[in-house]
């Protein structure tokens, strides 16, 4: 069936204004400012968007959809992620990785439920990889990209960070060396999704990387940039050279008095000494731990990060630092969707997956979401379940 949306305010992200969008199965079929399908012989279903703004469906780019964790011993091993997790706040497209634990959790389980997310309407994407080094892959970093379809490029490997392997530069330059042609190969990203921890390293390494080798800084996506006051600052700098960074969602009271950064405070700080609204993103480090460690490195407590973070952060970014909608939503949309290459996600344009999330034009609470066209949230009510979900 064909589905209609009427009288909405698009944000593709930029700005459009009115328009009813008509969907084709799972792609857009057609944009207008008024669409009359009055004349039509066949069942259209119409969804009034009246008083509400239409936006892309958000893409979430580092989850750990296995379930991470397991800093605190076995029992500290977080759940794989829900479908309705996902769907419930506007995310439409994931990018799963391991995390600090490859041995009990490996690629093999990883692809197998990107599938199986991907049997229940999401869009789902990897990294390969690990945060040792050599990283673990299915058969290699090379291979991986280019022979399995859901593998977009490596991650999350661990630098600056005491559950790192301590790589080298030489080590890293190698990964990243291995993505990019792999991605050149088969047409996609080759990103590298690089761990940041505490550690005093911070992002020297990537620096030095694209200093002295061929290998461009846009090569590497370092996450968890607002992790702390000194590595946030060390950020600015690095995306001003044009590097990408990349901010995490899910935290807790305890990290933000510690001195974590709060991402929709940092992304305004970011633009306002001058990086590119085109080189951020936000992740929720979703499933993820969220581990608490002593002065002497000891795991003292654990939360789990969740998908459901993301979009709050932008809309606190719109509501509380004045960002243009357009500016906030870039970091879960178009951004990530240029960065990974996924040339059909992160608009709401002719001929793009159906991934549209309309929301209240007042509260900006999420009321509707399509999947490639499927209606997963219809005003605000669950309409497909993940599998094993009651």
């Amino acid at each position: 069936m064909l589905k209609l949306i009427k009288n909405g305010t698009l944000y593709n992200p930029d700005y459009k204004g009115k328009c009813d969008i008509l969907v084709c199965g799972d792609k857009i079929g057609y944009i207008e400012k008024e669409i009359d399908c009055s004349g039509f012989n066949f069942e259209i279903e119409i969804i009034d968007a009246k008083n509400k703004l239409v936006f892309p469906g958000f893409i979430d780019s580092h989850v750990h959809i296995l379930g991470g964790g397991g800093e605190g011993s076995f029992k500290t091993r977080t759940p794989e992620i829900t479908l309705t997790t996902a769907t419930t706040c506007g995310v439409t497209t994931i990018v799963g990785c391991l995390g600090t634990d490859s041995v009990t959790r490996d690629m093999k389980s990883l692809i197998a439920k990107a599938k199986a997310l991907k049997e229940e309407g999401l869009s789902c994407y990897l990294y390969t990889g690990s945060y040792e080094i050599p990283v673990k892959t299915l058969m290699s970093i090379r291979e991986d990209i280019i022979l399995i379809d859901e593998i977009v490029g490596v991650g999350e490997v661990a630098i600056s960070d005491h559950r790192s392997s301590a790589p080298t530069v030489t080590e890293v330059a190698k990964i990243a060396a291995d993505a990019r042609v792999a991605g050149m190969l088969s047409g996609k990203a080759g990103i590298v999704n690089v761990h940041i921890g505490d550690g005093k390293e911070q992002l020297h390494m990537l620096s030095e990387v694209s200093e002295t080798t061929e290998i461009p800084i846009t090569q590497f996506v370092p996450t968890h940039i607002n992790r702390n006051k000194s590595l946030f600052e060390e950020g600015i700098k690095y995306a001003k050279k044009g590097g990408l960074v990349d901010f995490t969602t899910s935290t807790t009271t305890q990290f933000l008095e510690e001195g974590e950064v709060k991402c929709s405070k940092g992304l305004k700080i970011m633009l306002e000494n001058g990086v590119k609204e085109d080189n951020i993103t936000f992740t929720s480090d979703g499933q993820g731990s969220l581990p608490a460690f002593d002065s002497n490195g000891k795991f003292s407590k654990l939360q789990i990060g969740t998908s459901q973070s993301l979009y709050k952060e932008v809309v606190d970014a719109i509501k509380l630092e004045n960002i243009p909608i357009q500016t906030a939503l870039k970091v879960i949309t178009s951004n990530p969707a240029d960065n990974l290459k996924l040339s059909n996600k992160g608009k709401v344009e002719e001929g793009r997956d159906a991934d549209i999330v309309i929301v209240d034009k007042e509260t900006l609470e999420v009321e509707t979401v399509l999947a490639k066209g499927k209606i997963m949230v219809r005003n605000k009510e669950v309409v497909v379940k993940g599998t094993f979900e009651k």
